[in-house]
């Protein structure tokens, strides 16, 4: 596997709307959410707003803080396989809900290691944002996304239930010496 997270360029922007597509048509199929949230805030194809719109600069309404955006590639193919973001630090909503990674791997590349590798990507990205502990937050019945946090040190430390009866684990992932 021969990837990398980009931050995305004018090049990349024929791979974004290819994903993105492929992406949407998968939720609306499934009526499913796609995460991470971010990259489905504006349209594609208007490339200089997608690109104002896919990362905060500085704190906004509650679940919002300054976070970035990255993309994974994969050079050997030249596709875009899926993405994250990373927030910053944690305020009262990120904590008990969002975490600091949000990531998803498009529909057609899922289960195949991408994002246990991505996620290892995004975690050097905490490092160099200096981040300690990294929290990632995903629903029980989401058995890839468990097991690419698992994969890469997650600890789990509770579960959360909603009044609708769903539920999210709450993982802690640590990185370097605290």
């Amino acid at each position: 596997m021969n990837i990398e997270l980009v931050k995305l360029k004018k090049e990349h922007q024929p791979l974004l709307i290819e994903m993105i597509e492929e992406w949407k048509d998968d939720i609306e199929r499934n009526q499913t959410d796609g995460s991470p949230s971010a990259i489905f805030r504006h349209d594609p194809h208007d490339f200089e707003g997608y690109l104002n719109s896919i990362e905060d600069k500085e704190a906004g309404p509650s679940d919002r803080v300054p976070d970035s955006t990255f993309f994974c590639l994969d050079r050997d193919r030249n596709i875009l396989v899926g993405a994250v973001n990373i927030r910053h630090y944690l305020n009262d909503f990120l904590l008990l809900k969002g975490g600091h990674i949000g990531d998803g791997i498009r529909p057609s590349e899922r289960r195949k290691g991408y994002a246990t590798a991505m996620i290892g990507l995004a975690l050097e990205e905490c490092k160099k944002l200096g981040i300690k502990r990294v929290l990632m937050v995903c629903n029980k019945d989401n058995i890839g996304s468990t097991k690419s946090i698992l994969n890469n040190g997650g600890v789990l430390e509770n579960e959360v239930l909603y009044p609708d009866g769903t539920t999210d684990q709450r993982y802690w992932i640590r990185l370097g010496d605290e």
